[in-house]
């Protein structure tokens, strides 16, 4: 489905995880994973349990030979996001992904998805997009009820790369 390179909008994913950095040890489901960037990072550097999805399962191998080359182990689901059930979920702290909404017909599987992550043990949602508004209109629904926050990130290394950032739950001072 376009899992077929890094996306720049992984980069701004984590660069904010860089900055506010995640619970250690925390079980992490990536969304949309293609090749595991976001996920290979949080089990780098936060010692994160991750579970890779993605609808196509032909990211897989490029993400486990990433995986293998950065010695970490990310387990994987193949499914859309209408597949990430309760029991998929509640075995998770922490949703991540990047790049995840660029067509119109994701917007309703996506909010879905954010919903039932809200209401099924999920304690932290960050999402990366480059700012399409397909992203603005699935997320918009939980800023107007104060669900979560949109932030604007830019990174200048490795190349610029300007998008923003939804985040649930809001800072304190959201």
């Amino acid at each position: 489905m376009h899992g077929n390179k890094i996306w720049s909008s992984s980069l701004l994913l984590i660069d904010y995880i860089k900055h506010i950095g995640l619970t250690p040890n925390a079980h992490v489901l990536d969304v949309g994973c293609g090749w595991g960037l976001a996920g290979i990072y949080c089990a780098q550097n936060f010692n994160s349990a991750v579970t890779g999805v993605d609808a196509d399962d032909n990211v897989f191998p490029y993400l486990r030979l990433h995986a293998e080359i950065n010695k970490v182990k990310i387990a994987t689901i193949k499914t859309k996001f209408n597949g990430l059930n309760r029991s998929i979920l509640n075995g998770h702290e922490i949703l991540i992904g990047s790049d995840i909404c660029f067509w119109e017909n994701m917007i309703k599987p996506l909010r879905g998805l954010i919903r039932r992550a809200m209401n099924n043990g999920i304690k932290q949602i960050i999402l990366a997009d480059p700012g399409r508004e397909t992203f603005d209109e699935c997320v918009n629904v939980f800023i107007k009820r104060e669900m979560g926050e949109l932030i604007d990130w830019t990174i200048k290394h490795p190349h610029k790369v300007q998008g923003r950032i939804f985040k649930y739950p809001m800072s304190a001072h959201g």
